[in-house]
């Protein structure tokens, strides 16, 4: 019976996959990259009553857990959060749109944002528009890509409800372990270790999570440290995915749990102070500050990465990943320290000038662009009834000065005049 077509199809197919899966047996799953000196795959065994080791294969489920997060994200966002944010006072800031202008709009997305002297005069004589009328279009094109409040607001709400239940979650599964409380048994019997179901769970959370927001980093509000965002997601996929595949489990819950414990306060109190709220705000980000100082400039590098790379070497000989892993562990401190600068410094500010004036990791656009509006230019957005207020403001303010010169005038004539009697 001649086979058909749909057989060779399959048989080649499944051909095509047995050669990549020896390829990366070959020269991915080398025994020396992910074990200890002295230890094979084939060592690596666990009975049923043990439990499941953690296989790479495992991770597969992240990848339609992150689009299931974003799809998740986009429906809390406007059924949740955008409420919410009305609801607690939050308020954008109206812009001026800039005007259609072909030439200065394909500048603007294919150049720079912040033109030049003297792309400014060559643009001018493009468009037929005076340097001022170019430099005033230029401001108000970059205020209107700036995100609005809401939008910050909707995406601090989203990031707060995760890691507090990450955190909630993450601290009950572990509060009972023994590593937890002596990090020196995240090694004994390793690397035959079993992975209890909460925590592979919450390995496979964790990384979908951080993919999502990697892949949304695109639309996110931008920040100052938009590249120390970007390393941070990348370094966190890393050494989530590498501790899982390694099975350094029990050390990579303790790395989750750190992060998680002070990032909801964050997100808190960015929530509030997109609300206006200045005084809770101000309390939840101290707080935050001190929890932050402490879990990640003393706890993780005195717990954490002291146990990887020091009492590590009690029970196995360094080996590639016991380097790797230790590298991706000391990139997130290097990130936490510069963090911590940031964070140091609005404490200052909180203890000095009385208030956080403005999220040190804030947009990149500064707000203070926002208030250089001229105020020629602002007749569509302000109303007339503010422009007469503030007109009489200054007219009263320079009534009340006149009086006072009067009257002052008048005390020096008076006191002249029985002298001159």
């Amino acid at each position: 019976m001649q086979a058909s077509p749909y057989s060779y199809f399959f048989q080649n197919n499944y051909d095509n996959y047995c050669r990549m899966e020896a390829l990366l047996n070959e020269w991915l799953w080398k025994d020396e990259y992910w074990l200890p000196p002295g230890i094979r795959w084939q060592d690596v065994t666990l009975s049923e009553d043990e439990g499941r080791f953690p296989l790479p294969r495992d991770l597969v489920y992240t990848l339609p857990l992150a689009l299931a997060f974003i799809a998740v994200r986009y429906v809390f966002e406007r059924v949740i959060a955008v409420p919410l944010s009305r609801h607690l006072g939050v308020k954008d800031r109206i812009r001026i749109r800039a005007a259609s202008v072909p030439k200065l709009e394909t500048f603007y997305k294919q150049n720079s944002r912040q033109p030049s002297q003297t792309e400014v005069v060559s643009l001018g004589k493009q468009c037929g528009l005076s340097q001022r009328q170019i430099h005033t279009w230029f401001r108000h094109r970059r205020n209107q890509d700036r995100p609005s409040n809401t939008k910050k607001f909707c995406e601090a709400s989203w990031r707060f409800v995760f890691y507090l239940a990450s955190f909630t979650a993450g601290l009950a599964s572990l509060i009972n372990t023994p590593w937890f409380w002596d990090q020196t048994e995240c090694w004994r019997g390793f690397p035959n270790q079993p992975v209890s179901k909460p925590h592979f769970w919450y390995y496979v959370l964790e990384l979908g999570f951080y993919l999502s927001l990697l892949l949304c980093v695109s639309v996110d509000v931008k920040r100052k440290d938009f590249k120390e965002q970007v390393i941070h997601h990348i370094a966190t996929i890393s050494l989530i995915g590498f501790s899982y595949c390694a099975n350094y489990v029990r050390v990579g819950t303790l790395v989750m749990l750190v992060h998680d414990s002070s990032d909801f306060l964050l997100e808190s109190a960015k929530l509030f102070h997109y609300a206006g709220w200045t005084r809770l705000c101000d309390s939840l980000f101290v707080i935050f500050a001190a929890v932050f100082l402490v879990t990640r400039l003393v706890v993780f590098p005195g717990k954490v990465i002291h146990t990887t790379l020091v009492v590590s070497l009690d029970f196995f000989e360094p080996f590639f990943g016991y380097y790797f892993f230790n590298v991706l562990l000391l990139v997130l401190q290097v990130l936490h320290v510069f963090w911590a600068y940031l964070i140091l410094r609005m404490v200052y500010k909180f203890m000095f000038m009385g208030k956080v004036e403005r999220d040190e990791r804030s947009d990149e656009e500064s707000e203070v662009e926002d208030e250089d509006e001229d105020p020629e230019e602002e007749g569509d957005e302000c109303s007339w009834e503010q422009r007469k207020g503030a007109i009489n403001s200054k007219l009263a303010s320079l009534a009340n000065n006149c009086v006072l010169n009067n009257l002052a005038n008048q005390r020096n004539l008076n006191s002249r005049l029985p002298k001159a009697r």
